[in-house]
């Protein structure tokens, strides 16, 4: 009887091993969404790139990007999103304040007839949100050595970062989307208000956007969002975070940008690919809609290993189910 067993159990643990090696690996994207062959398109040796801001001007893609070994934000230029210029720093650490000894995350708008800029500097544990102007995209002068945006707020813990800024020409006011909580990795998205980019008032209702619990890839953490108008709706392109250490983007949208969030039923949209350049986390989107199709440049982490990559879909509609 004692040979049987083990036989039988011999049989299950073979039964086993090869339906684990028959099935089939999960895709690296969903709902139409392509990675690059190029990827990834920026980083190898300047050493960690991530969280990336973009503007399409003319012919050409500017990226601002954070740039880890110099504590600071640069600027590349492409014309197809893939090959993209030298950088060149654009905003460094500020030796006169006290909360920017690095500076990251960034959004870039043109408004007006100026660039504008709002970014993470952090210190001491902590992270605050700054703003800075520039006549060129590329010479910037901060508003002042103080903060526009700090924690205040019980959910933000030590942190906001990773702003992201329209104009409402309806409105006349700039619309923050930010990230609040822990300095590692903040935990959700909350909203804010401004008629100059500088004096900002917190959505009272905050955070707008929390983690899911019930679903696996997001049930620890959402941040670092984009949230782009399409017509009547507005689409939010964010990272989700299975635990401190993975992450998947997906999407979401909204009507009014705050309330009724409907996830969707695809995401997450970009996942790690096994044993690649972002085998273990796909971050901070940002996405430009060209005319034709959807670009979405995303920064991948393998161990410490940081980088930019590149993913793209076909068309306008993002496939979300019909209403």
């Amino acid at each position: 009887m004692k040979s049987f067993l083990s036989f039988v159990l011999l049989a299950l643990c073979i039964t086993a091993t090869v339906s684990a090696e028959d099935k089939p690996p999960r895709p690296e994207t969903s709902a139409g969404w392509v990675k690059s062959a190029a990827n990834p398109v920026l980083g190898g040796k300047l050493g960690t790139c991530f969280d990336v801001a973009l503007l399409r001007e003319g012919d050409k893609y500017r990226m601002w990007f954070s740039w880890r070994p110099k504590k600071s934000i640069a600027v590349v230029e492409s014309a197809d999103g893939v090959k993209w210029s030298e950088p060149q720093i654009v905003l460094g650490p500020n030796p006169k304040s006290d909360w920017e000894e690095e500076v990251n995350r960034p959004v870039v708008i043109k408004h007006g007839d100026q660039y504008h800029m709002w970014f993470t500097g952090q210190a001491k544990g902590r992270s605050n949100i700054g703003y800075a102007t520039s006549p060129d995209g590329i010479k910037w002068e901060r508003a002042s050595d103080k903060t526009v945006l700090s924690p205040s707020e019980e959910w933000e813990k030590v942190a906001v970062m990773c702003p992201h800024v329209e104009w409402d020409d309806v409105r006349f006011l700039y619309r923050m989307w930010y990230s609040g909580g822990e300095q590692n990795e903040p935990n959700a998205i909350g909203y804010a208000t401004s008629p100059d980019g500088k004096e900002w008032t917190k959505f009272p209702a905050n955070p707008i956007f929390s983690a899911d619990p019930d679903s696996p890839w997001e049930k620890h953490k959402v941040t670092a969002c984009q949230v782009i108008r399409r017509g009547g709706t507005h689409i939010m392109f964010y990272i989700g975070f299975s635990d401190e250490e993975h992450a998947q983007i997906g999407i979401a949208r909204s009507r009014d940008g705050l309330t009724q969030w409907e996830r969707h039923p695809a995401n997450p949209i970009i996942r790690p690919g096994k044993g690649k350049w972002d085998a273990d986390a796909c971050y901070k989107p940002f996405a430009i809609y060209d005319g034709s199709q959807w670009l979405l440049w995303f920064n991948g982490r393998s161990g410490s290993v940081e980088q930019i990559g590149l993913a793209t879909h076909p068309g306008e509609d993002l496939a979300f189910p019909e209403n």
